[in-house]
């Protein structure tokens, strides 16, 4: 059996109810003290020890009793509930019949058993019955209260354990609102990791490729320059620029993607079809997807699109999203060219489809690109959900 009193706060409504007791406890010190010269008291000599040993009893029940042990606690409100029942028959016609009753409800409020809660409860109210009748018995002259009411001290106890497991659900609540509250806070910062992993990776292959692209032009540029063809050269040059540009560029807007990525995918595609004029499709019932798999399939269709642009001009493009139950598919698709191709530096993202195939098979996808039938280009991206 165990007891405890160490129960912190749980909401600020919790202060106003714990006012209710130490005002009872206070009432019925004050309001019998200032009775007690008046009253008719049986017994004086016995009942004035009795009353300042419960008043003390009542007093010490409102500190915290985190340093007590359960027997400890267990003995203290049995005393108190004990002398209060004694005291009940002897001040009768004082507040001092409370003391009992504010006993009962304390003994359910501040132990932790129940069983131990009603045994005290239950043990004073028979000895008040008992005293009760004692005082009846051996003062008939003194008004007395009938024995079956001293029997409703143990009542009260109802009332404090049903406080008690009030404030122990309460507080339960408030501990688990702080624990889904860290749990939050652990989920995000754990997806801030991931995503910085992601940034990192992304960077790390714009990076790759286009510094890989520029060395090969300025090794070209210098090749060139040494065997007198400077024109050549200066193209070669110019290429590395231009690789260069867009690879901050593309670096910036992986960056923005990966920190800001709130858009489906869905959307997202039909954005980027807009802006490039091409047509989009989805097959299926749409899905969530997740950030690794959206932002790959965006690469791709920028990818796909830019290089269709450039070795196809003016050839028909359109995007298709296809979702199935454990796999999305993008296909983009492009005609035959039907105008003349681009001769000036490269306008992709310096990753290239090899980049992508590579991004995919790490997602456990597939990326495929190659002649379509009836002429043009397809390329197929398949990842799972």
């Amino acid at each position: 059996m165990t007891t405890t009193d160490s129960r912190p706060p749980a909401r600020p409504g919790r202060f106003r109810d714990e006012l209710i007791q130490p005002f009872l406890v206070l009432t019925a010190v004050v309001g019998t003290a200032v009775q007690w010269p008046g009253a008719p008291i049986a017994y004086r000599p016995l009942a004035l020890p009795l009353f300042v040993l419960v008043s003390i009893a009542a007093l010490a029940s409102l500190l915290p009793w985190t340093r007590l042990t359960p027997g400890a606690q267990i003995a203290a409100m049995s005393a108190y509930l004990l002398l209060g029942a004694l005291l009940m028959p002897l001040a009768h016609q004082t507040i001092g019949v409370l003391f009992p009753y504010v006993a009962a409800v304390a003994a359910g409020l501040k132990l932790a058993s129940r069983k131990a809660a009603a045994a005290i409860a239950i043990t004073g109210a028979l000895v008040a019955a008992f005293a009760t009748w004692a005082v009846g018995q051996f003062s008939p002259a003194l008004p007395q209260w009938p024995v079956w009411l001293a029997l409703t001290v143990a009542m009260p106890v109802a009332i404090g354990i049903s406080h008690h497991d009030r404030l122990d659900a309460v507080r339960s609540a408030d501990l688990a609102a702080e624990e889904a509250r860290r749990a939050r806070a652990s989920e995000a910062r754990e997806a801030a990791l991931e995503e910085r992993g992601r940034i990192a990776r992304e960077i790390h292959d714009v990076l790759g490729h286009s510094l890989s692209g520029i060395a090969l032009q300025l090794d070209m540029a210098d090749a060139l320059r040494d065997s007198g063809r400077d024109d050549e050269a200066t193209a070669a040059i110019r290429r590395a620029r231009a690789i260069a540009v867009d690879s901050i560029s593309e670096t910036r807007r992986a960056v923005h993607a990966l920190r800001e990525d709130t858009l489906p995918l869905p959307e997202t595609l039909r954005r980027l079809a807009e802006h490039a004029g091409v047509g989009f499709a989805i097959i299926g019932e749409a899905g969530p997807v997740g950030a690794e798999a959206t932002h790959t399939m965006v690469r791709v269709s920028q990818e796909a699109l830019t290089n269709a642009a450039k070795y196809a001009p003016g050839a028909a493009r359109d995007l298709r999203l296809a979702f199935t139950a454990d796999q999305v598919r993008l296909t983009v698709h492009n005609g035959p060219a039907t105008g003349p191709r681009h001769t000036g530096p490269a306008e992709s993202s310096g990753v290239g489809l090899v980049g992508m195939r590579e991004r995919a098979a790490l997602l456990g996808g597939t990326l495929q690109a190659g002649p379509a039938d009836g002429g043009g280009w397809t390329v197929e991206l398949e990842l799972p959900r």
